[in-house]
């Protein structure tokens, strides 16, 4: 009788389906990021009332004029408008985070099971795939994951962050707006917005790797690179956007802790290691009595 770990072949393809995984939420960032500057471009021109087209006048005048509402509740201050902006967007898309979260948790967990599928159904013909992809259906219902949760918050995240930059830029009463030290149109010059976007986009970074069951090159990949863009953009874009990053990735750290805290995770994965750890010596103990009554 051999008790034994579990292979290195199945940890490999545990690491490889999260690999991929980080790779695309990487693209999607990357991509969602780069739209802000592609947009920018989309009209310059001041917005009215009287502004025509449906995203000057319903998306970019009205985000304007909601930071404007805002502030003026709290003494007419646009910095704390663009704060109270984005917590109320964050906070309701709060159902959509934990959902997503949630989901990407359970989708490591089916890692294993989701790549001895694509072992099973490896060959490249039409009838094959589509089997692989109904398994694959069929796996993900059963643990109750969606694939498109993962970067859905991200997504719905971006109209509102364009719709702000433009509103900053293209309404009058913000483009002259401060805030602390700050010109809202302009970068920081003390960088001190910039620093603090960049170290709460890697705490979260940090917190989410923190969390998964297994590290690669990837997950250094994803805790890099979302910080450093972050930074790139914010010492060039308005430091309005700086502050609608920082609170966003503050609010992500503390929803990070509350729904998935990682260190309650590591906590948990450790006893469960210890514990099967504990079965294993008693299972090889109860093997040597064994072999010692039969001599």
């Amino acid at each position: 009788m051999q008790i034994s770990a579990p292979s290195d072949r199945v940890k490999k393809r545990e690491g490889s389906f999260v690999k991929n995984r980080q790779i695309k939420r990487v693209l999607v960032i990357l991509s969602m990021l780069s739209l802000v500057f592609i947009l920018t471009a989309c009209g310059t021109g001041p917005v009215t009332q009287n502004s025509t087209g449906f995203w000057d006048r319903y998306v970019v005048y009205t985000a304007g004029q909601f930071v404007i509402w805002l502030a003026n509740l709290f003494g007419g201050n646009p910095g704390v408008g663009i704060i109270a902006f984005t917590l109320i967007i964050r906070i309701l898309i709060f159902p959509l985070s934990y959902m997503s979260i949630k989901s990407m948790s359970k989708q490591q967990e089916i890692a294993p099971q989701l790549n001895e599928l694509k072992k099973k159904y490896s060959s490249k013909d039409t009838e094959t795939q589509t089997r692989l992809r109904d398994e694959t259906q069929k796996l993900y219902a059963s643990a109750g994951v969606n694939p498109v949760m993962g970067c859905l918050p991200i997504v719905i995240q971006m109209p509102f962050l364009i719709a702000l930059y433009q509103a900053i830029l293209r309404t009058s009463s913000l483009q002259t707006g401060t805030f602390l030290w700050m010109n809202l149109s302009q970068p920081d010059p003390l960088w001190i917005m910039q620093i603090l976007a960049t170290l709460f986009t890697l705490g979260t970074s940090v917190l989410s790797m923190m969390a998964q069951p297994t590290r690669n090159s990837s997950s250094w990949l994803m805790m890099i690179v979302s910080p450093v863009m972050i930074f790139v953009f914010s010492i060039t874009l308005p430091s309005a956007l700086a502050i609608y990053w920082v609170v966003t990735n503050a609010f992500s750290m503390i929803q990070q802790l509350l729904i998935q805290n990682p260190f309650k995770i590591r906590r948990e994965r450790e006893a469960k290691a210890q514990a099967e750890k504990e079965k294993e010596r008693a299972l090889k103990r109860a093997y040597k009595k064994a072999t010692k009554r039969r001599k």
